[in-house]
């Protein structure tokens, strides 16, 4: 049982932030027998900055940015019993699509995967030749990474057979508590690259409580930062490879979560980061959005924050032993109920189910 899978990087986290979805995801289901292969464009440096080495439980290709080896890598789908394309891979985007639905065999299995379905929505809605909306009608199923029952419903109603949400989650065995390390001592850590929907929200829950917090310590990761103006309280780290991002969560007193515009407005989002931050045990303070209850309890298992005041607050009375024992709190929950394991029995059950369909003759 064979998935050829089309998507930005699962070797290197370098501006691509679902690598720890893809990871987790795919290494759950080779559990469950799959033969993943997955096809990756030598694009935005990624390769420089690899995370990785190739993975056991995938094949991994690795393939030029130019449209010979595009033809190349597409032509394999053929062999595949499941076809998938992974939104925001940066290059030929639309081409992957187009392609895994020209190349895809006859019962094989077509999906979009969505790992930032809000946005992706919200450009549907501002652009009628937009090819997902293009190709939902020869699509078999769009998964995406979060967004609950509002884009579901927005999906189904631009066309799409059937849409079915597959959470972030946790592997306990990327994610789990470390020996704290000075290099990342502060009193609150936010971890994310700079882009555009997300930049006011960062300064809103993280630079405000900065400032009005001289005495205390923030530190910033990600790709992007280096340019902004920050209060002096404030470091900058840069880029957090995914082998420090145990010792990044466990040693700060509490680690924020900021969402992007698009994904805070629909809710039932939650980032990789709220749940790698829970698995090493780490005390989060997160943005408000709907859906929280779902994943994390607030007060008890998370800090919820409505604003950047919210956020100053939290901090404010934060003692070492609260911030330990919601901590410990987040971890057992995301390991009872939100490992990748969990997606992987979700998503096996989808794609077998659809592939012994096909198998039944009309």
């Amino acid at each position: 049982m064979k998935i050829a899978f089309y998507g930005s990087s699962l070797v290197s986290s370098y501006w691509n932030g679902a690598a720890t979805y893809y990871r987790g995801i795919l290494s759950a289901l080779a559990r469950h027998g799959w033969d993943i292969t997955f096809y990756e464009p030598d694009a935005f440096d990624r390769q420089k900055h690899r995370d990785i080495d190739p993975p056991s439980y995938a094949r991994s290709v690795v393939y030029p940015a130019t449209p010979e080896a595009l033809r190349d890598v597409l032509a394999e789908a053929r062999g595949a019993d499941i076809v998938v394309k992974a939104n925001g891979v940066g290059v030929f985007d639309r081409e992957l699509l187009e392609g895994i639905i020209a190349n895809a065999g006859p019962h094989a299995l077509k999906i979009f995967w969505d790992v930032d379905a809000a946005a992706t929505l919200d450009e549907m809605r501002g652009d009628a030749s937009h090819p997902v909306l293009a190709a939902l009608p020869d699509l078999d199923m769009v998964l995406t990474y979060g967004g609950g029952p509002p884009v579901v419903d927005a999906y189904t109603g631009f066309g799409a057979k059937r849409c079915i949400p597959v959470y972030n989650a946790l592997d306990p065995e990327t994610h789990h508590p470390v020996a704290p390390d000075p290099r990342f001592a502060c009193d609150l850590a936010f971890l994310g690259n700079r882009l555009p929907d997300r930049e006011a929200r960062v300064e809103e829950f993280f630079l405000k409580p900065a400032a009005r917090l001289a005495d205390r310590r923030f530190l910033i990761g990600g790709n992007g930062w280096e340019t902004k103006q920050m209060p002096g309280n404030v470091r900058h780290r840069g880029h957090v490879y995914t082998a420090e991002h145990n010792a990044f969560n466990c040693t700060p007193r509490a680690v924020l979560n900021v969402a992007r515009d698009s994904m805070a407005h629909i809710g039932f989002s939650p980032a990789t980061r709220v749940f790698e931050a829970a698995g090493a045990a780490a005390c989060l303070i997160t943005d408000a959005w709907e859906g929280i209850e779902q994943f994390l309890t607030p007060d008890s298992e998370v800090l919820v924050a409505r604003d950047g005041q919210d956020v100053a607050d939290h901090l404010a009375a934060l003692t070492t032993e609260r911030a330990q024992a919601i901590g410990q709190a987040a971890k057992a929950r995301v390991l009872a109920e939100h490992t990748y394991e969990l997606r992987a029995v979700q998503v096996d059950a989808l794609f077998r189910d659809h592939l012994a369909r096909q198998a039944v003759p009309a």
